[in-house]
């Protein structure tokens, strides 16, 4: 955990994760209870943390870009593909955490 927390990819990790497991949470349990059981309470809730955690997750790329110095292409994509489900843990996979490793 120390790792994740030592510097500013380590973070963008982090809350990338984070954020990827509160977006399908919000995609396959809260939308399916508002819309099956109608229990939009899930929704609100979980959407709600869901929305906190991407605006850090925006803030934390931008942070991390100026950092390292990522060219504008890398970071749009970094943003595009949080909007895909399973996006986050494929930029991880792909760009994020062999960059860390380097």
């Amino acid at each position: 955990m120390q790792k994740f927390l030592s510097t500013t990819l380590g973070r963008l990790r982090l809350i990338a994760f984070i954020e990827g497991i509160s977006f399908l949470i919000l995609l396959f349990i809260a939308m399916p209870l508002k819309y099956f059981f109608e229990q939009p309470q899930a929704v609100r809730t979980v959407g709600s943390i869901h929305g906190g955690l991407f605006v850090v997750y925006v803030i934390l790329v931008f942070l991390t870009k100026r950092a390292i110095q990522w060219d504008w292409a890398k970071t749009r994509l970094l943003l595009l593909v949080s909007f895909i489900p399973f996006g986050n843990f494929y930029a991880d996979w792909k760009w994020l955490a062999r960059e860390d490793q380097g």
